[in-house]
């Protein structure tokens, strides 16, 4: 039964990371700390234990969704060191269950038979008609701690509907939400001032 319920909850968390790919996207939103000094950053490496591996234990999800991070900060000229980097990476994700319930006014027609008439009347009538969906949404969250300080400097968090999705799907999926979320942090290594696009 333990058993179970930790697998149950690592296939939860690996689940989580792969958002759901329509039309728009999953809603992606990003937040850095002002007094943060972003130019004194060089290196980077994962806080341990990672908030994707409460559990104690590493998924294959949770090695592609690290190594789509490692690959977004390496891009922009971090180094990657296990011990003392100047900023750690934690790695975050849950879902929860929604409802979507919208209403659309409607109109129908009732019979009725005039005596008078000898013939059917169609008389409309109006009523509300009201659909209810439940869906689970993703949220996955990047955040950026100054080690030294022991402080959020940047946190960027991405936010979808689930999909079901194959093992290759799964991994372009992170790899494409991880660059949607690194899109909104615009700066390089050692450099104080955001990059320009």
């Amino acid at each position: 039964m333990k058993f179970q319920r930790r697998l149950a909850l690592a296939g939860l968390a690996a689940l989580a990371l792969v958002l759901a790919s329509c039309a728009s996207g999953p809603r992606i939103s990003s937040e850095a700390d002002p007094q943060a000094d972003f130019g004194s950053y060089r290196s980077f490496g994962f806080y341990t234990p990672l908030a994707l591996e409460k559990e104690g234990y590493a998924t294959p999800t949770t090695d592609r969704i690290k190594a789509a991070a490692r690959a977004q900060l390496e891009s922009r000229g971090y180094t990657y060191t296990a011990t003392q980097p100047d900023l750690w990476v934690n790695l975050n994700a849950y879902m929860q269950e929604r409802t979507d319930v919208s209403t659309i006014p409607t109109v129908d027609y009732n019979y009725y038979y005039s005596y008078r008439a000898r013939s059917y009347f169609a008389v409309p009538y109006w009523h509300d008609q009201t659909h209810v969906s439940q869906y689970t949404e993703g949220t996955l969250n990047v955040d950026l701690v100054d080690r030294q300080k022991n402080r959020l400097v940047w946190e960027g968090i991405a936010v979808g509907r689930m999909a079901r999705l194959k093992p290759d799907e799964r991994a372009a999926r992170i790899d494409a939400t991880m660059a949607e979320i690194f899109a909104r942090y615009p700066y390089r290594a050692g450099q104080a001032a955001a990059a320009t696009p």
